[in-house]
């Protein structure tokens, strides 16, 4: 039996609980919207819906793959809900973001891997919300480059896609994607001209040195942001925590990244892929 660990006085949160925060709950509830906010358990949660900002998860809730680190549930989708994408530009608007994050499950069940309605998405936030910048947080869509440029065509201004975790427990950690295949998919990003960002997880049991390497692998690819955050056990069922990373080795983190040239960094315990992404 894994021993759980206990968590650190450095990762204990309040959630948010003004104004802003009832009203951003308000409009994702109205809208009938998701967010990767409630459904990964994210610990900013109560910061960012108390700046009235909120990361949005399209095509559904249900992912069609099943990560030992997500709590999103997983199964068979229901179909795409065509409306989505204009409740999302429409919240935006209400929320009046300068700047919206938007992700989603895996929808590997679509014959184009949910890639038709993304762009759907970005260009309906872009007709509503001209002057909004827009971050996107990719699946690997198999690294099928077809899927990938209907994205980058739609030309939002941040495309992320996520790496998790090192190489070696890759295969643990991830259900279905693959280490050099998320490689590929930033490459091509980053190979377009458009920003590329990823991020990781630590504290699942990985070194130092693996983190470095991973830094290496990324920054060959042309990724120039980066964020590191601290792997939160979602559940009893999930992946469990091996190590509470110090916000110290954090900081040396941050500093090694930025050596290896990467122009952005946010590396902290409650960094999350979207935190503070506006920055």
């Amino acid at each position: 039996m894994t021993e759980h660990l206990k968590k650190p006085e450095w990762l204990k949160i309040r959630l948010g609980d003004n104004e802003h925060f009832a009203d951003t709950r308000r409009i994702v509830e109205a809208n009938h919207l998701h967010t990767i906010c409630s459904s990964g358990r994210c610990p900013n949660q109560g910061e960012c819906w108390s700046r009235g900002t909120a990361t949005f998860m399209i095509a559904g809730d249900i992912c069609t793959r099943s990560c030992r680190f997500c709590n999103t549930k997983s199964g068979r989708p229901l179909p795409l809900d065509n409306s989505e994408p204009l409740h999302v530009a429409e919240s935006v608007r209400t929320m009046k973001l300068k700047y919206a994050v938007i992700t989603s499950v895996d929808r590997d069940d679509l014959q184009d891997l949910g890639a038709a309605h993304w762009v759907k998405t970005i260009e309906e936030i872009r007709r509503l919300n001209p002057d909004t910048k827009i971050e996107v947080l990719i699946p690997d869509f198999q690294g099928r480059e077809e899927f990938l440029d209907m994205i980058i065509e739609a030309k939002p201004d941040v495309i992320g896609h996520n790496m998790e975790t090192v190489r070696r427990l890759t295969p643990e950690v991830r259900s279905a994607a693959h280490y050099e295949t998320s490689l590929a998919v930033l490459k091509h990003i980053a190979e377009s001209g458009i920003t590329a960002k990823t991020g990781i997880m630590v504290g699942l049991g990985e070194t130092v040195s693996e983190v470095e390497e991973l830094m290496d692998d990324v920054r060959k690819a042309s990724v120039s942001v980066l964020t590191i955050g601290q792997y939160l056990q979602p559940s009893r069922q999930n992946y469990p925590v091996k190590e509470y990373v110090t916000p110290e080795q954090f900081n040396s983190y941050k500093i090694t990244a930025l050596q290896k040239g990467f122009t952005k960094v946010e590396s902290a315990p409650l960094v999350r892929s979207s935190y503070h992404a506006e920055r």
